[in-house]
């Protein structure tokens, strides 16, 4: 799998999401939400962030599936930390061949 972000936006991760489910609700596109680190480390106190030394981890990072008509998903990762998001689509082996939802994703996520 390979990820490199195409989109950094000034605000947190949570707040990205709901925009981001809004923008693809609007476009007739599907969403189904597959991981939340918030979720995943719920059951953890006191996290230090490994990788920005804070007390307690602020970085986040969901995963969603993105479905049009043809039923194959593409796969975004929104991941934050603070006041930020980058937001990636990955590539695997089940995505369009064509690109076409991506450029989809792309061109909603980009005002393009």
């Amino acid at each position: 799998m390979n990820t490199h972000p195409f989109l950094s936006i000034n605000r947190p991760c949570d707040e990205t999401l709901v925009w981001t489910k809004e923008q693809f609700m609007q476009a007739g596109l599907r969403t189904v939400q597959t991981f939340d680190l918030h979720a995943a480390r719920a059951g953890l106190h006191d996290c230090p962030c490994p990788n920005h030394g804070t007390d307690d981890c602020d970085c986040q990072m969901v995963v969603v599936l993105v479905y049009d008509d043809t039923g194959t998903p593409e796969t975004l990762i929104l991941h934050g930390n603070g006041e930020r998001t980058w937001l990636s689509i990955t590539d695997t082996l089940v995505s369009d061949a064509t690109g076409s939802l991506v450029k989809v994703i792309k061109e909603l996520l980009m005002g393009q």
